[in-house]
């Protein structure tokens, strides 16, 4: 269920609190320039029943300001930095008001999502370096380092477009497709950051397993074109033979991993994110499941699709690199369980067709359990029935301020490690 509350900007601070203090995640945060003001919308998510609240507050397009949440939500500091510098809506006494998206070379005041931003001006350093925090002392080093779905159930949801129950098991299926051989490619890499390369040979030769099976399934190693606007397309069904040989060396390499003492010395206690911290930074998918904070999983707080069958996730509570191990593994186990049970009453096939058209300031959101997260999408189409704003919002952006505080107590020849087990996306979306 999906409810639109228009907000006065003096109401807004009590409204989202409201809302975070009755349990609801701030799931996304969009401006919108609109013809006579500018929009910001916060969605607020619970589950379950699947729950979804929209706060639109309208503001002074001269003067765009909008009190700042940061005191109630660390991710809504964050959604706020990234909202000025693409929209120049300033959050008022914001506790961190540094940019976030832009570096330091775009020009000042030019703010490329607003209508009326034009051509970019000369990049330079106009606001001169970039004020990096320095620390000092002995022993500091310095290291530099650098889904389609849901989209779909948005557009979907915005055009009011039907979509066959078929289809949206078909989804179900090919999510956790993806879910598996990316987990598995992580299992292998981390073994392979603490020198044991074997194991992670012997993983990837299962994740270019479940590769091959999904060219099958979809005529693409990645899935690509297995899931379509308004319905999915399967050229055939995984076998379930090898479903269960693939389980068999999953679980043999974890159980091989974490047997092997040197792994085990090199994983335990390593870069621990206590549930506090991630409940406090809003941390998502396996990065919060394995500090012991269940509740987080789309499939059972918004699914999308009937699964028919109880979706058991995994949670641990150490909060450190085994415990993200042994999450990915565990749902390995329930991605392949998922696979067989979504695949008993389904066939090749295609479902579904185009989506309807849109009406005219229509609006849908879609939200999906990746691999990774939770992954939210929302649209808004404009007065032709068109697409007119689409934000995208991966579990990544929530993910990304744990690593750091993951890393205090972490010596650096574990920084590879610790950074593959919180494998975050550099691209900043899961798409």
């Amino acid at each position: 269920m999906r409810t639109l509350h228009e907000t006065a900007v003096d109401e807004l601070h009590r409204q989202a609190g409201g809302l975070l203090g009755a349990g609801h995640r701030l799931a996304l945060v969009a401006a919108h320039h609109d013809e006579d003001h500018v929009r910001v919308v916060y969605l607020f998510v619970a589950g379950r029943p699947d729950s979804r609240t929209e706060l639109h507050v309208c503001l002074d397009p001269v003067k765009p300001e909008i009190p700042s949440l940061a005191d109630v939500s660390f991710p809504a500091g964050r959604f706020e930095r990234e909202m000025r510098d693409l929209h120049g809506v300033v959050p008022l006494d914001h506790p961190l008001p540094h940019r976030l998206v832009r570096h330091f070379h775009w020009p000042k005041g030019w703010y490329p999502m607003r209508p009326d931003a034009g051509a970019p001006p000369p990049f330079a350093e106009q606001e001169g370096p970039y004020p990096f925090l320095e620390v000092e002392g002995d022993g500091v080093y310095e290291i530099p380092v650098g889904h389609a779905l849901a989209y779909c159930l948005a557009v979907e949801e915005a055009t009011g477009t039907h979509v066959p129950a078929a289809a949206r098991r078909a989804r179900a299926l090919l999510l956790e497709l993806e879910r598996l051989h990316n987990h598995v490619a992580d299992l292998g890499m981390l073994c392979n950051d603490v020198g044991h390369g074997i194991l992670n040979a012997h993983a990837q030769r299962v994740r270019e397993q479940l590769l091959r099976l999904d060219a099958e399934v979809t005529g693409h190693r990645l899935l690509r074109g297995g899931v379509v606007p308004g319905g999915a397309v399967l050229r055939a069904l995984p076998d379930t033979a090898r479903l269960t040989a693939i389980g068999r060396d999953i679980r043999e390499i974890a159980g091989l991993a974490l047997a092997h003492s040197t792994v085990r010395d090199r994983f335990t206690g390593t870069a621990v994110l206590t549930a506090d911290a991630a409940r406090d930074l809003g941390c998502l998918g396996y990065v919060a499941r394995a500090s012991g904070l269940s509740g987080t999983d789309a499939r059972v707080a918004h699914p999308f699709a009937a699964y028919d069958t109880e979706v058991s996730v995994p949670v641990r509570d150490g909060g450190d690199v085994p415990a993200r191990f042994l999450v990915s593994a565990e749902e390995s186990d329930v991605s392949l369980a998922l696979v067989e049970h979504l695949a008993e009453d389904l066939g090749p096939g295609t479902w579904g067709g185009p989506p309807a058209p849109g009406q005219a300031g229509g609006s849908g959101v879609g939200t999906v359990e990746g691999w990774r997260g939770t992954i939210t999408t929302r649209v808004e189409l404009g007065p032709d029935g068109r697409l007119a704003r689409v934000k995208p919002v991966d579990p990544s952006f929530y993910n990304w301020p744990a690593l750091p505080l993951a890393l205090a107590d972490t010596i650096v020849p574990d920084f590879p490690l610790t950074n593959k087990s919180f494998n975050l996306s550099y691209a900043g979306n899961d798409l």
